[in-house]
């Protein structure tokens, strides 16, 4: 197969060495805006520059990756679909929820394969707790508790352009609620604080949130999210049932401490960031993307699923800026208004 990746930065580098790799991909045409970036990758790993995005298109390829900035990826993956082109796109599809469901009904009008960029879905603490509940070993399931924790905070000009906390960062703990438990979300509560650096409150963002949300069988989900956490990047899942307890992510890594004199010793070498944490999950992720777009295997993660996670980011953003409960029914999707 011969790849387009568009995008070369941070993440689109990582994937774009993985792609190079691969023993079914033998050609990687990639790009940037940054086009002296673009260049420097492809010298590096043997890959093809292209000047812009219309070359990609225009110098044949059997399949796009979409890794360039959140603005541009709606466009790009509605080029890509009416190209007939299988396209695998980072989250999220579009900045916002308008934007996102009128590039998936353009994808679903052309017929297209799409698979959008879920990594966690593959990471092997969170197969094994799906694996786990689906089986029933935890007994009836009553309650989640989600966490993710970044070390630092991003660049100040980025928070304006990422949507904010809840879209950007707690929809992928959403997206593995779902995922893990098969249940769906029928109402949120959320808060936010932005006690943090002045530039949440200027993004009209906030730094720290949690919601609570209630799933379609009763069972309650607690998630919290904060930009900076000091001792490390910190992502778990804990799932409580009537016969057993299971929690993802905990390991001699985990930037935790505990205050309990025979507890166990705190990490000596903490999680940094996502890329160290889910580098496996990544390569797998694109495995998989490969292996779909040559027609071997089912799409891991579709427009729908990603709509699905975001329209529960977009009700907790909703309840943060009304402090109210928002019923996700109040929220659009494909098949409403």
């Amino acid at each position: 197969m011969r790849i387009g990746m568009i995008g070369t930065g941070r993440i689109g580098t990582f994937h774009a060495k993985v792609l190079s790799r691969h023993a079914y991909v033998g050609g990687l045409v990639v790009t940037d805006v940054d086009v002296e970036r673009a260049e420097r990758l492809a010298r590096a790993i043997g890959a093809t520059a292209a000047p812009s995005s219309d070359e990609v298109f225009a110098w044949g390829v059997d399949a796009v990756v979409i890794a360039s900035a959140t603005a541009s990826h709606a466009d790009l993956l509605v080029r890509a679909a009416r190209a007939g082109l299988p396209v695998f796109c980072e989250k999220p599809i579009a900045v916002d929820l308008p934007g996102t469901l009128r590039a998936l009904r353009a994808v679903a009008a052309a017929g297209t394969p799409l698979q959008i960029g879920f990594m966690r879905r593959f990471d092997a603490g969170y197969t094994r707790a799906r694996a786990t509940v689906r089986a029933g070993r935890l007994g009836r399931l009553h309650t989640v508790r989600t966490v993710t924790s970044d070390r630092e905070p991003p660049p100040a000009a980025y928070l304006p352009l990422s949507g904010g906390l809840f879209r950007d960062c707690l929809v992928h703990d959403v997206d593995m609620v779902r995922w893990v438990t098969g249940r769906e979300v029928v109402d949120v509560y959320a808060a936010g604080s932005d006690r943090g650096d002045a530039a949440f409150r200027e993004a009209d963002d906030v730094e720290t949130a949690a919601a609570l949300l209630t799933l379609d069988d009763g069972t309650l989900v607690t998630a919290t999210a904060t930009r900076r956490n000091g001792a490390g990047y910190d992502v778990r899942m804990e799932l409580a049932g009537e016969l057993d307890q299971l929690v993802v992510g905990l390991d001699d890594r985990t930037p935790v401490t505990s205050a309990e004199p025979q507890g166990p010793p705190a990490a000596t070498r903490p999680w940094t960031g996502f890329l160290e944490r889910f580098a496996p999950a990544y390569e797998a992720e694109l495995d998989a993307f490969v292996r779909f777009a040559r027609g071997e295997r089912d799409n891991p993660c579709d427009g729908r699923q990603a709509l699905e996670a975001l329209r529960v980011a977009e009700a907790c953003e909703r309840s943060r800026r009304e402090r109210r409960p928002v019923r996700l029914a109040e929220v659009a999707g494909l098949d409403g208004p």
